[in-house]
């Protein structure tokens, strides 16, 4: 079970942000993303965020 580390007040996150919200590696946000369970924004060509929302959605699907 992922138990989320701080609570978030931001509508996106960096995937360094998501791997500290949920206490995991950064490579692991990168294989869910690469698996397509979590949806990249790009932002710019160095700037990529995830949807906190979609976030939360996919580690309660998760653990349901």
């Amino acid at each position: 079970m992922i138990e989320k580390k701080h609570e978030v007040k931001k509508k996106y996150l960096r995937a360094k942000e998501v791997a500290n919200y949920l206490s995991i590696g950064i490579s692991t946000v990168w294989y869910w993303s690469k698996h397509g369970q979590l949806t990249p924004i790009k932002l710019s060509a160095r700037v990529t965020v995830f949807s906190i929302d979609e976030v939360d959605k996919f580690v309660n699907a998760d653990i349901a």
